[in-house]
C-alpha cells in the first residue's frame, strides 16, 4: 500500500518545485508511473500491511478494482486538464494538479480504509477538494449555486451515518471491517440504523429523487472534475453500500423494496430526461443517475449476482462516462457551446473523433461482448430472481438508454454542419491518447473479466 501512497503525496512537493515548462510533463508522467504500479495489485487482490499503517489498511478482490480505477484516472485527468488551464497563471496550475493529487490519496485511503470511521472521514474529504475544482474552475456562473447543492445534499446524509457509527461503536466496541463476523451479532438490527447508514451512500450514488445535486455538478464542473465525479466518487457510494450491509440488515426485507423501487424508476424517468436534452453534458449527467440506479437495485438484493454485477457495473461506467465526458469536452473547446444540435455535423470534420464516439456511445448502451453488458445482465437477472416484475422496468430502461445513446450520437456528429461554424482547431494527438487510455482497459477487462467480477466470501 505504501508504495502507492508514498509516491502519491510526493507529487505535491514535485508540483510546487518543478519549473512552469515542465509542470505537466513532470507531473503527468511520474502520475502515470504510479498508474501503472497499481497494477501490481491484480496479482494479489488481498494484501495487508504488516506496518503501523497496516492494520488501518487493506485491499480485497472488492476494493482492489476500485483503486486501480482511481489511480488510472489521475495521469488522465491532468492530460485532459491541461489545454483548459493553459492561459492560467502558474500558481493556479498548480494548485489545482494538487487538488487532483489529494483528492487520489484520499480516495485511496477511503477504498483501502479497514476501520468504518476512517473510511467516514476519508468519505467526507473528497467532498473538498472536489467542492474548490467545481467553484473555482467551472464554466459558468451557476458553478457557486452547483457547489452549494453538492455540499449540503453530502452534508446532510452524512451525518446520520456518522451519528450511526458512534451508536455502533458504543454498543460493540469496535468499528473494524477484518473482525465484523466477530462482533456484527452485537449491533442492535433497527430499521432507523440501516436507514442512516445506507442514506449517505443512496444520495451519493444518487438515487432518483436525491439527485438533483449531480447534473448541476457534472454540467458546471472542469473537464477534471466531471471525469473524477462519474469514475470514482459516485463508486464510493456503491462501494459503502456493499460494505456496510454486510454489517446491519433490517428488520424485514420490505424497508428495501421502496429503494428498490425508486431506483428502477430512475432508470426509466432519467432515461426519459436524456431523450429530451439539449445540452451534452446534461445528458451524459443523467444517464449516469440511470446507470446507477440500476447498481443500487444489485446491490439491495444482498445476492453474489447483485454485487458481482454492481461492481462490474461500476468499473465499465466509470471509464465509460468519463470517456464522454473528455469527448464533450473536445466539443466544447473547438465549438464552445453543449448545445448537440448547434455542433452537429463533426464527423465530415474529425472523422476519427467521431470514430471514438461511436465506440463509446455503443459502450453506453451496454453492447456485448463490453463488461458494461456482463454488469448489466447480472444485475438484471439476480434482479429477476428476486422479483420478476423488475424486468419490465429494467428492460424499458435498457430500451431507452440505447433509443437516447443513438441520438446523443445523431444529435452531434451526424446531419449536414452547421452554418455558424466557420473554422475549427484541429484533435490533437493527446485527445486521442486519452480517449484510448480510457478505452484500453475496457477492452483488456473483455479478456479476463473475473478480475472484477469476484466477490470477497
Amino acid at each position: 500500500m505504501l508504495k502507492i501512497l508514498t509516491p502519491t503525496l510526493m507529487l505535491i512537493p514535485l508540483t510546487w518545485i518543478s519549473k512552469p515548462s515542465w509542470l505537466w510533463s513532470l507531473t503527468l508522467s511520474h502520475s502515470f508511473i504510479i498508474a501503472t504500479m497499481s497494477l501490481t495489485w491484480l496479482n494479489n487482490t488481498s494484501e495487508t500491511g504488516c506496518t503501523a499503517l497496516g492494520q488501518y489498511m487493506a485491499t480485497d478482490a472488492l476494493s482492489t478494482p476500485l483503486l486501480i480505477l482511481t489511480c488510472w484516472l489521475l495521469p488522465l485527468m491532468i492530460l485532459a486538464s491541461q489545454n483548459h488551464l493553459k492561459t492560467e497563471p502558474t500558481n493556479r496550475q498548480r494548485l489545482y494538479i494538487m487538488l487532483l493529487i489529494l483528492l487520489q490519496f484520499f480516495l485511496i485511503l477511503a477504498f483501502s480504509s479497514t476501520e468504518l470511521i476512517m473510511f467516514y472521514i476519508m468519505f467526507e474529504a473528497t467532498l473538498i477538494p472536489t467542492l474548490i475544482i467545481i467553484t473555482r474552475w467551472g464554466n459558468q456562473m451557476e458553478r457557486l449555486n452547483a457547489g452549494t447543492y453538492f455540499l449540503f445534499y453530502t452534508l446532510f446524509s452524512s451525518l446520520p451515518l456518522l451519528v450511526a457509527l458512534l451508536m455502533i461503536q458504543s454498543k460493540t466496541g469496535s468499528l473494524s471491517l477484518t473482525t465484523a463476523q466477530f462482533y456484527s451479532s452485537l449491533i442492535p438490527q433497527h430499521n432507523l440504523l440501516w436507514l442512516a447508514c445506507l442514506l449517505a451512500f443512496l444520495v451519493k450514488m444518487p438515487l432518483y429523487g436525491v439527485h438533483l445535486w449531480l447534473p448541476k455538478a457534472h454540467v458546471e464542473a472542469p473537464v477534471a472534475g466531471s471525469m473524477i465525479l462519474a469514475a470514482v466518487l459516485l463508486k464510493l457510494g456503491g462501494y459503502g453500500m456493499m460494505r456496510i450491509s454486510t454489517l446491519i440488515e433490517p428488520l424485514t426485507k420490505n424497508l428495501s423494496y421502496p429503494f428498490i423501487a425508486l431506483a428502477l424508476w430512475g432508470i426509466v424517468m432519467t432515461g426519459l430526461i436524456c431523450l429530451q436534452q439539449m445540452d451534452l453534458k446534461s445528458l451524459i449527467a443523467y444517464s449516469s443517475v440511470g446507470h446507477m440506479g440500476l447498481v443500487i437495485g444489485g446491490i439491495l438484493t444482498q445476492t453474489p449476482w447483485g454485487y458481482s454485477g454492481a461492481l462490474i457495473l461500476m468499473i465499465a461506467h466509470g471509464l465509460t462516462s468519463s470517456a464522454l465526458f473528455c469527448l464533450a469536452n473536445t466539443n466544447y473547446e473547438r465549438t464552445h457551446s453543449r448545445i448537440m444540435f448547434l455542433a452537429r455535423g463533426l464527423q465530415m470534420i474529425f472523422p476519427l473523433m467521431a470514430a471514438w464516439w461511436f465506440l463509446f456511445t455503443l459502450a453506453n448502451l451496454a453492447l456485448p461482448p463490453l463488461p458494461n453488458l456482463m454488469g448489466e445482465l447480472a444485475i438484471i437477472i439476480s434482479m429477476f430472481n428476486w422479483s420478476w416484475w423488475t424486468l419490465i422496468f429494467t428492460g424499458l430502461g435498457t430500451l431507452i438508454t440505447a433509443s437516447y445513446s443513438i441520438h446523443m450520437y445523431m444529435s452531434s456528429q451526424r446531419g449536414p454542419l452547421s452554418s455558424h461554424i466557420m473554422s475549427l482547431a484541429p484533435t490533437y494527438i493527446k485527445e486521442h491518447l486519452l480517449i484510448f487510455l480510457h478505452l484500453l482497459p475496457l477492452l483488456l477487462l473483455i479478456c479476463k473479466p473475473e478480475i472484477i467480477s469476484s466477490w470477497p466470501n
